[in-house]
């Protein structure tokens, strides 16, 4: 596994857990390592051939209460996550679970198996006052990190799925998380694991209610972005699509 760069403030609230869990990782293997820091109740981790050939990974997490893990960042991560934020992760393995149950494994996931997957993946969870909201939404990028950039200041981000975490340990101005809106008039969503888990509802996930957000615009997440020209790439800060 490449090293982590636990100062980065993307990690910042996984840093205390992730960096001794990281250093356990090295010394024996990453399985090893997050079933020796798993509390009782949570599923335990075992390498990742105990996964039978033809199997789907979330079915067999759902069946065994284990979960396949390999030795790299990608497995690592989600761990973290399990580890941390075991009532949102239970919730995705259990819709995951229900409709592979449901429809079986196709050339397609469907709607709500396609949501899952990419809040589980490269999702993010946003708690942050209205205006900023309304910035996001529609895609100005210039109200939301430039006109009102003193609001980040009381916000919070929280990058939630594991391949983004895995792609940030590289960090390049493209990398993108898909925000999480919530259900109900107010999309914030507190950045605590009960919060997160009761947003995940399957109706509102069907819908796919994500809102892209390329994270190095972060005020205080990226040196660069500083300098407002930054957010003048429009293949990064791209303008909300016209309604077809």
């Amino acid at each position: 596994m490449a090293p982590v760069d636990w100062s980065r403030e993307w990690l910042t609230p996984w840093h205390v857990p992730g960096e001794s869990l990281e250093l356990a990782a090295r010394r024996t293997s990453t399985a090893a390592a997050l079933l020796q820091a798993a509390p009782p109740g949570l599923p335990r981790f075992v390498p990742h051939d105990h996964l039978p050939t033809g199997e789907a990974y979330e079915a067999f997490i759902h069946r065994t209460g284990t979960v396949p893990t390999r030795d790299n960042l990608h497995d690592f991560f989600n761990g973290l996550v399990w580890l941390n934020a075991p009532q949102a992760k239970r919730r995705l393995n259990r819709l995951q679970a229900g409709e592979i149950a449901r429809t079986g494994i196709g050339a397609t996931r469907g709607p709500l198996r396609d949501a899952l997957t990419l809040f589980d993946e490269n999702g993010a969870v946003l708690d942050a006052p209205p205006a900023l909201w309304q910035a996001l939404v529609a895609r100005d990028w210039q109200r939301l990190f430039v006109t009102d950039r003193a609001l980040w200041q009381q916000s919070r981000l929280l990058i939630f799925g594991h391949a983004l975490m895995e792609k940030l340990v590289f960090p390049r101005k493209q990398a993108t998380a898909h925000v999480l809106l919530a259900p109900g008039p107010d999309p914030s969503i507190a950045n605590d694991d009960a919060a997160i888990a009761a947003a995940l509802d399957a109706t509102h996930l069907a819908t796919k209610p994500f809102v892209p957000l390329p994270v190095l615009g972060v005020p205080g997440w990226w040196a660069d972005n500083t300098n407002f020209c930054f957010y003048d790439d429009s293949d990064v800060f791209r303008p909300r699509r016209s309604p077809e």
